[in-house]
């Protein structure tokens, strides 16, 4: 496929497209927290593979992390900011679950409505980190490539890709600590408050107010 991809095959694009869109549409959302840029740099991606084709390898493996790699440049037009990537991701989280057109399957929908809200919370957690750091994670742990592939995609010693995945996991970690001492405390407050509301409902009412 490489061969024919550096010859420029019009073919072997339709099957790269049809094998990789969607793997490269979501790389996209994740990066950009915006699924209508994410469509935009999709197609961008594959536009820009055929313009790179001649840089392509005639040996290796997948084109899977090079066209990762291409949509990461892409998305960096959109997301050159960590200011931009937070306001799309809290408008993502706040639009709530998109309604889903999915046949009366009420365990099917509540899936996709809950996946929903987990992206949400992922993409502002990621909103944290800096670009250089989102990227590394995303494409070593979300799309799974080894250190090698994320490397060759950014353009990066690997030596790079390790020491941002590495900051980029310990703000994450810190920021999933935060949230678990922040939810531990959600049912004491809420006892508390239920508890006050009780007391405001039996207190008597003074016999001068009768």
């Amino acid at each position: 496929m490489r061969t024919r991809v550096r010859a420029g095959d019009p073919n072997v694009f339709g099957e790269l497209f049809d094998r990789y869109a969607r793997s490269v549409y979501n790389h996209a959302f994740r990066l950009t927290a915006d699924w209508s840029v994410a469509e935009d740099v999709m197609s961008a991606t594959f536009m820009e593979a055929w313009r790179l084709r001649g840089k392509v390898t005639a040996e290796g493996g997948s084109l899977r992390p090079w066209l990762l790699g291409v949509a990461t440049n892409l998305a960096r037009n959109h997301c050159r900011s960590n200011r931009r990537y937070r306001a799309a991701a809290a408008a993502l989280a706040q639009a709530g679950p998109a309604e889903v057109e999915v046949p009366d399957h009420a365990d099917e929908v509540a899936g996709q409505v809950d996946d929903r809200r987990r992206i949400a919370v992922t993409i502002a957690a990621i909103g944290t980190l800096r670009r250089p750091e989102r990227e590394v994670l995303i494409l070593c742990l979300w799309e799974g490539l080894e250190y090698a592939e994320a490397a060759e995609a950014l353009g990066i010693p690997v030596g790079t890709v390790r020491s941002r995945l590495s900051r980029a996991r310990t703000k994450l970690r810190k920021i999933a600590q935060a949230e678990l001492v922040a939810e531990s405390r959600e049912p004491a407050r809420r006892t508390r408050q239920t508890k006050s509301d009780r007391v405001t409902a039996v207190r008597p009412v003074p016999e001068g107010s009768r």
